[in-house]
């Protein structure tokens, strides 16, 4: 059963780009595609068989059972284009069960409305409006034995922009196996939920029926309706093995496969080197054979210490995004207790 397992994710890896089409630009919420840690942004965001950390499970639910203790994380990241991206979560466990909560926000920051002019110029109208998106999360999860664990997360997502919204609601399932030769096994699917349309007061118009017709109404109140638009549905699938170099230094290998419903399959790898569980340099590479990719290279690394029975975390992640989008950071704080 372990050398099918295997396998299938080698079949998996190997056919990363066969028989996909991409579908960039047809899916909502695109916020729930920002990965939110930075020790595994700085793994090329290769997390499908990370545990140790609460914020593993936005990448695998099945994460939860393994977490070896309870954490509160916050991940704060000056995002593309001057937005700013924050995620938080708590986790707490309780024996075999760990219950998880977490927020996301993404917000543009004020942005001002312009009108076109007959010269060509734009002009400032005085007026500014905003982008923001919200998405709220509840997950549990269990480990079944010493090998298994499986986890599950809802979400309700938010998405504003100016005076129209739209809500949506996601599922996300994880499973996480240990092989038996110290490698990890992990698969999850995000984002299966409805579809969402966007619905306020920037849909309404003045409708005239036959503005060459006097007397009759005109000027009615009317309202569009926009299409529904689904969610992307993401499926990931990771091996990951440790590999103890002497007493006090270790490296973390990790691989994911990504089949997502917007566009085409694609790979990410990264490593972890760590001494004495203390410091911690990363680096990998993600959106491999991806259609429309414009990530790649990643770097990063952390610091772990431990004061007064508290477990104290600073992660950093350093995402290249290409010539046209230019670069990310991420910064991860994390409390375990």
């Amino acid at each position: 059963m372990n050398r099918t397992l295997i396998f299938a994710l080698l079949l998996v890896l190997v056919g990363g780009r066969a028989q996909a089409q991409s579908k960039t630009g047809t899916t909502i919420g695109q916020v729930l595609l920002i990965e939110p840690s930075a020790r595994l942004a700085a793994m090329g965001n290769a997390g499908a068989v990370a545990s140790t950390e609460a914020m593993a499970a936005y990448y695998n639910p099945g994460a939860l059972g393994f977490l070896p203790a309870s954490q509160a994380q916050f991940t704060h990241s000056p995002w593309l284009a001057d937005i700013n991206y924050d995620y938080a979560t708590v986790a707490i466990q309780n024996g075999a069960s760990t219950l998880l909560l977490s927020v996301t926000s993404l917000n543009s920051g004020e942005i001002e409305v312009t009108e076109a002019r007959p010269s060509g110029q734009t002009e400032f109208t005085g007026r500014r409006y905003t982008v923001q998106d919200l998405v709220f999360g509840m997950g549990y999860g269990r480990r079944f034995t010493d090998r298994f664990s499986a986890g599950l997360q809802a979400k309700v997502l938010r998405e504003t922009i100016d005076k129209s919204s739209l809500s949506a609601f996601a599922l996300d399932f994880g499973v996480i196996y240990m092989l038996p030769f110290n490698a990890v096994l992990g698969a999850s699917i995000s984002n299966f939920g409805s579809r969402g349309r966007y619905q306020g007061l920037d849909l309404r118009v003045g409708v005239d029926d036959d503005s060459e017709v006097f007397g009759d109404p005109s000027n009615r109140d009317a309202s569009l309706e926009t299409e529904t638009y689904p969610l992307p549905i993401y499926f990931r699938v990771g091996l990951g093995l440790p590999v103890k170099i002497g007493f006090d230094q270790q490296v973390l290998l990790a691989v994911d496969a990504f089949q997502p419903s917007d566009n085409t399959n694609s790979v990410s790898f990264g490593a972890e080197w760590a001494f004495r569980d203390i410091l911690k340099l990363r680096s990998g590479y993600q959106n491999l054979f991806l259609e429309d990719a414009e990530g790649g290279l990643t770097f990063g690394g952390g610091l772990q210490y431990e004061v007064s029975g508290f477990g104290l975390t600073i992660d950093y992640a350093w995402n290249d995004f290409g010539a046209r989008l230019g670069e990310t950071q991420r910064f991860t704080f994390g409390l375990s207790f």
